[in-house]
């Protein structure tokens, strides 16, 4: 740009330099021998720690990497540009920061301050990667809103953590964005744009929409952006901002149901997404040549703006995106025609792509890594990635949202066996232990619950000191609610949840906020959810059902009573009936042998026996 850049800015940027260049030299060396886990006999480890952790915010990386590569490809989205939406939109690093800085000063302009909660609702899109990097340059906090909530879902995150501003596609597939917000918010097309009184949603006064279309109360996004470049004193703000921002900082809130309870927003700061996708690259290998990343997953999830998105500016690479959410023939045609080395996704994803008719057909040998998160992957289906997508050196990861999200990863030279008996060996700088219920560490192989501490530990969960204090304790381990265990090489192992979440498909679902939907049928006296094993999704979800005296339902018409109130994810894909559940003397329902009748009585019990194996 042709301001110039003031001192102090330039000396962060180019201490920030300097500790990606003393990284990358330090990479070459660390990763041919991992050091053996310590000798004692606790089910204690942590992860190599000869790589420093690195300083600095997400604007002043993105200054960094235009710097270093201007004319790099920082992304490919394979659709969006041209009339019909069809053409590939390409950005060089140089083209992508100005598009980056442009929008943060229409921020400014609109009178958003640092620390204002800026969400974001819609699929992945060029604007929705923009926004991320664009807010992180403002100082605002980004709220991820998962495309596929329904108005009440919304209504929540709006409320719970005080969203000032949102960022909304259109619509998308059965999705109409706005219509939602118009029957949450019947104040906003008389609004004054950017003066949005709203008695359900109180917080939020600016409604930004993407695409071309005008809508009555909100701004179109290209506005915000050409409001930015009109206000010259956005830019003087920008640049005294980026001499205020501090790497500890909150920059990010992702709704996760946790362990326990309604979700809650886990608060994360520069340091913990910037250093834990930087170590997750490093063992990806991106460090060693250009990658080309294909991301598939979504945006809205740490795994797509997090270990995705981040990488072009901490290890540029250039991320590709095949399409607005996931379609497995997308995904190929773009590793095919973008000659991608690194392909993201869940075992489900792999497990459909792998079931494409013409996968065999496809030029698929650039694919070399990856990494596979969400779920367990089987070893049948990480034979035919290995295999069939060429990817010889791909590794499972496993986290949580609240640890930013890795804390255990393959490596690319493990075994088959290693890599889907285990979740690796814990990430660079992260301790682990496995613990008994007062939160002592337990005797290597030995189950306990899974305790991460580090750098990337959440800050805690937005403005809920009661619900944080439940998962972090005064020593700073964070209990991830997870039963696994240690072997002796340090490698861990996942064995189930302590609580009840399910995790479908790589959706963290949590059954309190389904069975307190349902008992708002009035045929329903009470609804249990429980998870059962699926092949290609992991987990499915069960409801059994109590109904009231003289009261019918069928399968059929519950399903109908969720559709287009609860998320599609959150639709159970089982329904039974019963008149009683198994319970303990307290009066409290049994899940555990709640899921085991589910189980028999579906005729599930041989994919439940491959689970526990």
């Amino acid at each position: 740009m042709a301001s110039t850049i003031s001192t102090r800015l330039l000396a962060s940027v180019t201490v920030a330099a300097r500790t990606l260049r003393r990284l990358s030299l330090a990479s070459r060396l660390h990763f041919q021998q991992l050091p053996s886990p310590p000798p004692e006999r606790l089910s204690y480890a942590c992860g190599p720690t000869d790589i420093p952790l690195m300083g600095g915010t997400i604007g002043q990386l993105l200054d960094v990497a235009v710097a270093k590569n201007p004319d790099r490809e920082a992304f490919v989205f394979r659709f969006g540009g041209g009339r019909d939406g069809s053409e590939p939109q390409r950005r060089t690093m140089a083209e992508f920061r100005a598009e980056v800085d442009q929008l943060a000063r229409g921020f400014l302009s609109l009178g958003l301050n640092p620390g204002d909660r800026l969400g974001i609702w819609g699929p992945n899109s060029r604007e929705w990667v923009t926004t991320q990097f664009a807010a992180a340059k403002a100082g605002l906090v980004l709220v991820n809103i998962n495309p596929a909530y329904r108005p009440h879902e919304l209504e929540y995150c709006v409320n719970r953590v005080g969203i000032r501003a949102l960022v909304s596609a259109p619509n998308f597939k059965t999705s109409d964005y706005y219509a939602m917000l118009c029957e949450l918010c019947p104040e906003l097309p008389k609004s004054r744009v950017g003066g949005l009184s709203s008695s359900v949603m109180p917080s939020l006064s600016h409604v930004v929409m993407m695409g071309q279309e005008e809508r009555p109360g909100a701004f179109l996004y290209d506005e915000v952006c050409r409001a930015g470049s009109a206000d010259p004193n956005t830019e003087k703000q920008l640049h005294k901002l980026a001499e205020r921002l501090q790497m500890d900082d909150v920059i990010n809130i992702q709704f996760t149901s946790g362990t326990t309870g309604s979700p809650k927003g886990a608060a994360l700061t520069h340091h913990n997404i910037l250093n834990n996708a930087y170590f997750v690259g490093m063992r990806c290998e991106f460090h060693k040549h250009v990658a080309r990343i294909c991301v598939q997953v979504p945006f809205y999830h740490c795994f797509g703006m997090g270990l995705g998105n981040l990488q072009i500016v901490l290890h540029g690479a250039t991320c590709i995106y095949p399409s607005p959410s996931f379609e497995p023939a997308a995904t190929l045609s773009t590793v095919e025609a973008e000659k991608c080395t690194a392909l993201y996704g869940t075992p489900t994803m792999f497990i459909d792509i792998l079931s494409q008719p013409d996968v065999s057909k496809r030029n698929l040998r650039s694919l070399q890594t990856g990494i596979i998160a969400g779920s367990p992957c089987p070893v049948e289906v990480m034979r035919r990635i290995v295999s069939e997508l060429h990817m010889d050196r791909v590794t499972i990861a496993y986290g949580t949202t609240e640890n930013s999200p890795v804390t255990f990863q393959g490596m690319p030279d493990d075994s088959l066996k290693k890599r889907t008996a285990s979740v690796g060996r814990p990430s660079a700088h992260m301790e682990v232990k496995i613990a008994d219920p007062e939160g002592r560490a337990l005797p290597i192989g030995q189950r306990g619950e899974i305790c991460i501490r580090g750098y990337a530990v959440m800050r805690g969960y937005f403005n809920d000191t009661e619900k944080t204090s439940e998962v972090i304790g005064e020593d700073r381990w964070y209990r991830t609610g997870d039963i696994g265990f240690l072997d002796a090489d340090g490698y861990g192992h996942i064995r189930g949840r302590i609580r009840d979440m399910v995790i479908r498909g790589g959706e963290n679902i949590y059954p309190v906020e389904i069975e307190n939907f349902l008992h708002g049928h009035p045929a329903i006296a009470d609804a249990q959810i429980v998870g059962v094993p699926d092949e290609r999704m992991g987990e499915e979800l069960c409801v059994v059902v109590r109904l009231r005296p003289g009261m019918s339902l069928t399968e059929a018409e519950l399903k109908a009573y969720c559709k287009d109130e609860i998320a599609h994810f959150k639709i159970p894909r089982y329904v039974l009936f019963r008149d009683e559940y198994p319970m303990t003397v307290t009066g409290k329902v049994q899940k555990f042998k709640l899921r085991e009748d589910v189980i028999k009585e579906l005729g599930l019990e041989k994919a439940a026996a491959i689970e526990i194996a």
